[in-house]
């Protein structure tokens, strides 16, 4: 079996496992307690936090350790909601676990802009200047789109929120970038920016959402006080209510063992290697699909993610004639229930995203597995086409 839908899950490694067992069953004190034992548990949550801002390229800032991506989108946004007359700007393109709370702003009655996109699948950057104004309070954009793999420009986005919306924190999804292609969020110019272990093989339900500060607080300070001041542009609530963790802004007892094994994969992962790698397995499947004409191909960023469209064919058919020997998806895992797709409906026409799959890599296949599987993919279309 070949898989290759990693943008929606990812194999945990061995390694990661094991340390999970070991916060689970050996060390599994809980960091709130105040005896010896339970202390060392909560620095090395504090020496996590500092190892996950060193790979987001962050001099400085918190991580607060959530459930994962949806739970971390939820706390940027809603936790940056405010009364009065602020207006919300998301790009058109974002994942489900941003789209829908975006959905429940306007239903509030906010202004929401949705941001529409290009061709090339990343935001209309001159559309997003239109829309950007002394009012806006937050903007979202997804940093690599989980669909099409296209890899929004954040520190373009980032010059024209200081120019036209001084006053809105920069909230980015960075669930397919985050151990997958090499960034610094210093230099991105991000207030709020998300990761979910299970997308580089860490364990599902755990992930953190950086939050940039100034030093206007300290983040140890009396548990249920969530005075988290961002850029100094006024503080980002807390959603969940209890026992005041993860500095008031998300209680409840920290997921020890998840961010450990979290913490596991990103030490041992490198993201320059991985993306060069990831890039010849790209080109390497590509290759065997070139000679077949019915196959369109959507590759506009990331060489983990491609967008493959199948002319005559229906994705979800084909992809269930390959999954015994090929697993790939069609589309969002977190939307799969849906009839159609809203992202690629804005590049390709409507009977090509009907006929689309995606597929999605790790650095830790072959070129013969890739190579392999794109040959399964064609034959099968191949034969598909002629019971046609």
């Amino acid at each position: 079996m070949i898989y290759l839908d990693n943008a929606a899950t990812t194999p945990m490694f061995e390694g990661a496992a094991e340390q999970y067992k070991k916060y689970a069953c050996e060390l599994f004190y809980n960091p709130s307690a105040g005896y010896g034992e339970a202390i060392k548990i909560s620095r090395l949550l504090q020496e996590a936090r500092k190892t996950i801002l060193d790979r987001l390229g962050a001099a400085k800032g918190d991580i607060i350790f959530t459930s994962g991506a949806t739970e971390s989108n939820n706390l940027a946004i809603q936790g940056s909601e405010r009364s009065g007359k602020w207006e919300y700007v998301f790009s058109a393109g974002e994942h489900p676990s941003v789209f829908n709370v975006a959905k429940s702003l306007q239903q509030k009655g906010y202004v929401v802009h949705f941001v529409p996109l290009g061709k090339d699948g990343q935001i209309d950057y001159g559309a997003l200047e239109k829309v950007l104004n002394e009012k806006t309070r937050l903007i979202s954009v997804i940093h690599v789109s989980n669909e099409t793999g296209a890899i929004n420009d954040i520190a373009r986005i980032s010059l024209l929120r200081d120019r036209l919306s001084p006053k809105a924190l920069l909230h980015v999804d960075g669930v397919q970038a985050f151990c997958k292609i090499p960034f610094s969020v210093d230099r991105l110019g991000v207030d709020l920016y998300t990761i979910s272990s299970h997308k580089f093989h860490g364990p599902k339900g755990v992930g953190a959402l950086y939050v940039r500060n100034k030093g206007a607080h300290k983040f140890h300070g009396p548990k249920g006080v969530g005075a988290l001041y961002v850029r100094n542009k006024g503080g980002l609530k807390n959603i969940v209510f209890g026992g005041g963790q993860e500095g008031g802004l998300r209680s409840g007892t920290e997921n020890v063992s998840g961010i450990m094994a979290m913490i596991w994969a990103v030490t041992h992962i490198n993201t320059q290697e991985n993306f060069e790698k990831v890039t010849k397995l790209k080109n390497a499947f590509l290759e065997v699909l070139k000679s077949e004409a019915g196959i369109g191909v959507i590759d506009v960023g990331s060489p983990y993610i491609l967008s493959l469209s199948f002319k005559g064919v229906k994705g979800e058919t084909l992809m269930r004639r390959v999954e015994n020997e090929v697993i790939v998806g069609i589309g969002s895992a977190c939307s799969t229930r849906y009839a159609g797709n809203r992202i690629l409906e804005q590049l390709i026409a409507r009977d090509e995203v009907i006929s689309s799959v995606r597929v999605s890599f790790n650095a830790y296949l072959t070129l013969d597995e890739v190579k392999n599987a794109a040959m399964i993919i064609k034959n099968a279309y191949k034969n598909l086409l002629e019971k046609v």
